[in-house]
């Protein structure tokens, strides 16, 4: 490569190929969601068998897991096409001219994304309100609230990486 095409000073020690980084980057998606669904099933099951205390994971604190996960559904089963381009070639502003397909699946986009903060939220409202203002700060207790924290964590940050990668085409850029 010669000195004009490069971006940076310096060279990669290692050659990236976009199709392997983009399937690398999918399994830490799913290794991510997966890490959550197993800190939510931990702490539940650490609530029925050897938890010492008064509080229980129960439905309320899957609640929030369970927003988290229909947003991830929602917000990577859109057509990203639908929401890149325009029919006019103009830009995609509220001004513009966008059609009614571009609209909902902007509408559904921004459900999906809500559904994801009101999971994550949830779940730090309830490690709030459930475990730090009743008073149980000993560490076993309260790992069921932050794993609960944690677990939503993992599914929005998976949902993320998905989208990203999702939307990065063939030619290494990234069309959002």
């Amino acid at each position: 490569m010669s000195e004009g095409g490069r971006l940076f000073k310096f060279s990669l020690p290692f050659h990236v190929n976009q199709h392997s980084l983009k399937s690398i980057t999918m399994y830490i998606s799913g290794i991510l969601y997966s890490l959550g669904l197993w800190l939510m099933i931990d702490a539940s099951l650490f609530s029925k068998t050897i938890n010492a205390s008064v509080v229980h994971v129960t439905f309320v604190d899957w609640i929030p897991f369970i927003c988290s996960t229909f947003g991830m559904i929602v917000v990577n089963s859109l057509d990203k096409v639908q929401l890149i381009n325009s029919n006019n070639g103009m830009g995609s502003g509220f001004g513009s001219n966008l059609s009614q397909l571009q609209w909902q699946a902007r509408i559904v986009l921004f459900i999906g994304f809500s559904l994801l903060a009101v999971g994550f939220n949830g779940s730090v409202l309830v490690l709030v309100l459930k475990f730090l203002i009743k008073g149980f700060t000993d560490f076993p207790t309260v790992k069921m609230g932050t794993e609960n924290v944690g677990a939503n964590f993992c599914v929005m940050l998976s949902c993320v990486i998905l989208w990203i990668v999702s939307t990065i085409e063939e030619d290494n850029s990234l069309a959002l």
